[in-house]
């Protein structure tokens, strides 16, 4: 390194030492901060990361600690300070906390040099979400050099960034098996300063020392040693990105660093004894880089005082225009929740980088006599197969899809005809399935992995919920597009609490995700192609009992321009008498028990859950006058309440009955065809209801 490179370093360095001190001393006490975590102790080493990282495509997962490598790597002075202000010109307009950083490569300042412009993928609250995004970019990064022959892919990383109590989570053990596996150019960069708040290291994992426990750990580089001796460090940083470049295999880096301040403002380390303060003071790498500075001849003293000097003034100039940045206002905090035409964002899926859809041929000619029917099943697999015939960047992955073709078949011979590259199996890692889906998606691809039974996704929703908001948490920066594909609810013959969770209601609470909830074939076909042409992440709901059977089967339209809308209902039956709403498999009792009941009943399928069809429903209430909704989930908290709701604040000048709610008894799903059918409405419990509706 030059004495230009270590001067950049240091400059670093200093001015993030110094937005600390001014954050922690005035900021903080005007209650102009409200929330503050200090990187000090951590700037050296993150800064030489920074230096290391040049490659246009390397995305980097960072945490809460790790404002000294944003600013290294293109993050304004500016922009760190109006973040912790909550200013409308921070990374997320206010909207998060100001370190939970994220940094697409027009948003860096411009004194970054040109191929210094890397992504910083949005960032969580979340200890130990970091991880699996992270090595999901990297995977991206190989197969659009090696599969998609883009050369200015080649080389490109996959790097996260964490401190020593983040190697306990599930993150950081999904990511690690499935970079080593698939050998990936991954970089766990781990900054050990001996506490996850108050709790030491060695209750995070054994010694205290991750590193050392993963010696052994099948093709892993190990590195560990000081995070603030400048040319120990140095060393380390550029020997981890040069063999994860290489492909040699994936690198832990493990940094001794030290923390001098508590975990965040209201944190006083009390916890910490004086000769652990003495200690970490003596490990500061402020002072030890000045002596480097001055060993070296870079500076002289009064150069280093000047150079120190123009740190700060520089960074007082760029408070005072964030002091005088404007607040947000207050109608964008519900902006950017999901896509919209006015800002489309700038980094992930197909959107960002302007890829086109390819003309269509236009339905309703000749080829409408060719539509044929189909399971459901057999629908989505047909789909699934023409999207990756025409897209390249679309990946179909998770558990058993690969050569089995999938325990529910909706993949078979998919991995044969389009290669392992493009559809393959995991390793059993829900998390790790959805976390790399994020990456990916962020990465320009399009993720459609398959979670085998609603209850799996469970271990997951720390990466579904935080890919959802995504959006909203970049000021429209960023997005991760995806389609989640769950097979749900009771099965034909039998059910048990953990294959037969219907669970829709808990998707709906997931902030900036579709749902789709289709009854039979040719709406799965329209749905599936509408969601993996779109810019919205977006669950996919099939129904276990409607996959092979004849109530899911329809006309498959083949027509690849057949899309069906998010929001459109589909009235399956029309009537005077009453209105059933209903979706997925229950949408076929309702219909049995319309035709039990004499007929003349309103009939509607909401087919989507997020977004639903308002006017539909409305329409419906207002020709009946009496409603019931039909759902297989839960009673109390169902999808269902949020509908009766809605019809009783909007629609009750219509009413001439209560609006009926009927659901699945709220206890899990029995084993015993005995219990199951109790617990859930069967044709005779539908029937009843409506035929007391109706006489109400």
């Amino acid at each position: 390194m030059t004495k230009h490179d270590w001067l950049n370093i240091a400059r670093t360095v200093f001015i993030s030492r110094c937005i600390d001190t001014i954050e922690e001393t005035e900021l903080v006490p005007a209650g102009k901060v409200l929330y503050q975590f200090s990187s000090k102790g951590h700037e050296l080493a993150q800064a030489l990361m920074a230096h290391e990282l040049r490659h246009t495509h390397d995305g980097a997962a960072v945490y809460y600690r790790s404002r000294p490598f944003m600013l290294g790597v293109g993050m304004s002075i500016r922009t760190a300070f109006a973040g912790p202000l909550g200013k409308a010109t921070g990374r997320s307009g206010g909207r998060d906390i100001g370190v939970v950083h994220n940094l697409s490569p027009d948003g860096a300042s411009e004194r970054t040099a040109a191929g210094e412009r890397i992504t910083v993928l949005p960032s969580s609250g979340d200890v130990g979400s970091q991880f699996t995004p992270a090595m999901g970019w990297a995977q991206a990064a190989v197969y659009r050099s090696e599969v998609m022959k883009e050369n200015a892919w080649e080389g490109a990383c996959g790097i996260s960034f964490s401190g020593d109590g983040a190697v306990a989570t599930n993150g950081f053990w999904a990511a690690l098996g499935a970079s080593t596996t698939l050998n990936l150019p991954m970089i766990f960069v781990v900054e050990d300063n001996g506490f996850g708040i108050s709790v030491p290291s060695v209750l995070q994992t054994p010694n205290g020392n991750i590193a050392e426990n993963l010696k052994n750990f099948g093709n892993l580089l190990v590195l560990d040693g000081s995070g603030t001796d400048p040319e120990a460090t140095a060393a380390l940083a550029k020997k981890a990105v040069s063999h994860a470049r290489a492909r040699k295999s994936p690198v832990l880096l493990r940094f001794v660093v030290p923390r001098l301040v508590g975990h965040s403002g209201a944190d006083n380390q009390a916890y910490k004894s004086a000769e652990q303060r003495a200690d970490e003071e003596r490990r500061d790498p402020v002072p030890i880089l000045r002596a480097f500075l001055l060993k070296k001849k870079f500076l002289t003293k009064a150069e280093l005082a000047s150079f120190e000097e123009d740190c700060e003034r520089e960074t007082r100039t760029a408070l005072a225009l964030a002091l005088a940045d404007a607040e947000p206002a207050p109608e964008d905090g519900t902006k950017y929740v999901f896509s919209t035409p006015e800002k489309p964002q700038s980094v992930g899926g197909m959107l960002a980088e302007k890829v086109q859809l390819p003309a269509f041929p236009q339905a309703g000619g000749a080829n409408e006599t060719n539509d044929v029917r189909l399971n459901m099943i057999e629908a989505v697999k047909r789909v699934l197969d023409e999207e990756l015939s025409w897209n390249p960047r679309v990946l179909v992955f998770g558990e058993d899809v690969g050569v089995k073709g999938g325990v529910h078949g909706a993949t078979v011979d998919l991995q044969r005809k389009h290669g392992v590259e493009r559809v393959f199996d995991t390793s059993l890692s829900e998390e790790g399935i959805i976390g790399r889906s994020v990456g990916m998606a962020l990465a320009g691809l399009v993720p459609v992995p398959e979670i085998q039974f609603r209850k799996y996704a469970d271990p997951a929703m720390e990466q579904l919920n935080d890919c959802g908001t995504i959006r909203w948490r970049t000021n429209g920066d960023f997005a991760a597009p995806m389609v989640v594909r769950i097979p749900v609810g009771i099965g034909k013959r039998t059910g048990d609490p953990w294959h037969s969770v219907c669970g829709e209601a808990v998707f709906a609470h997931s902030v900036g995700w579709r749902i789709a909830f289709p009854s039979n074939a040719r709406d799965a076909a329209g749905l599936m192609r509408s969601a993996l042409r779109g810019n919205d992440p977006t669950y996919f709901l099939e129904h276990r009992a409607l996959l092979d059977t004849a109530q899911g089967r329809a006309l498959f339209p083949v027509q690849q321009d057949f899309t069906i809308p998010f929001g459109v209902a589909a009235r399956v039956r029309e009537g005077q008498r009453a209105s059933i709403i209903a979706w997925g498999e229950m949408l076929h009792r309702a219909v049995e028990a319309a035709e039990r009941c004499g007929g003349d009943i309103d009939v509607l399928d909401l087919r989507t859950i997020i977004p639903w069809d308002k006017d539909a429903v409305y329409e419906t209430a207002r020709k009946t006058g009496r409603i019931l909704v039909l759902h297989e989930d839960t009673h109390t908290a169902g999808f269902g309440g949020e509908i009766a709701s809605w019809i009783a604040e909007h629609c009750f000048t219509f009413l001439d009955a209560p609006v009926q709610r009927l659901a699945t008894a709220d206890c899990p799903i029995a084993y015993h065809p005995n219990l199951m059918n109790a617990a859930v409405p069967s044709l005779d419990v539908i029937a009843q209801r409506l035929s007391s509706l109706l006489t109400f």
